[in-house]
C-alpha cells in the first residue's frame, strides 16, 4: 500500500488511539477537576498526532524528521503526565498501564520511522525532479527560439 497521506501512516493511527484514550480518561469526574493537568495532557497527546501530520505534509524528509522528534518528545510528556494523574488518584493502575504501553509503542514507532527516513535516499516530495526531456526535445526548443517565425 502506498502512503499518500498522513492518515495512511500506522504511527498516526496509533497516535490517534492514544489521543482518544487520553480524552476518555480525562473525562473522569476526579480528573476533570484538575483543569491544568487535563489541558496539558490533552495538548501533549494532540501534539503527537499534529506533529506527525504537519511533518508529513512538509514534503521533505529533513523537516518530517524534525517534527517526528517533537512528536516523540510529546509521547514522553504524556507518559510523565499520566504518572502524575495516577499519583493523584485520577486513574487506576490498569489505565496507567494501558496508556503508558501505548505511548511507548507510539514512541517506538516514531523512532523507527525516524531511523528509516534517515537511511532513505529519497529526500521527500518537494525534492522530486521533473521528468527529464531528451536531448532532441531540448535542442528543438532552443532552435525554435532562434528560428525566424517568417519561414
Amino acid at each position: 500500500m502506498a502512503i499518500e497521506s498522513f492518515e495512511d501512516l500506522n504511527v498516526w493511527k496509533r497516535a490517534r488511539e492514544l489521543v482518544n484514550i487520553i480524552y476518555r480518561v480525562t473525562k473522569n469526574k476526579k480528573f476533570v477537576e484538575d483543569k491544568g493537568l487535563v489541558d496539558q495532557i490533552r495538548r501533549a497527546s494532540v501534539s503527537i498526532l499534529s506533529n506527525i501530520s504537519e511533518g508529513f505534509e512538509r514534503g521533505s524528509n529533513t523537516e518530517f524528521i524534525q517534527f517526528l522528534y517533537i512528536a516523540k518528545a510529546s509521547c514522553a510528556e504524556v507518559r510523565c503526565q499520566i504518572i502524575v494523574a495516577f499519583d493523584q488518584g485520577y486513574i487506576n493502575k490498569e489505565e496507567l498501564g494501558e496508556i503508558k504501553e501505548l505511548a511507548l509503542k507510539v514512541s517506538g514507532m516514531i523512532g523507527n520511522l525516524i531511523g528509516y527516513l534517515k537511511k532513505s535516499k529519497l529526500k521527500g516530495a518537494k525534492f522530486k525532479k521533473p521528468p527529464r526531456r531528451s536531448i532532441k526535445e531540448e535542442l528543438d526548443e532552443i532552435l525554435a527560439k532562434y528560428t525566424p517565425k517568417d519561414h
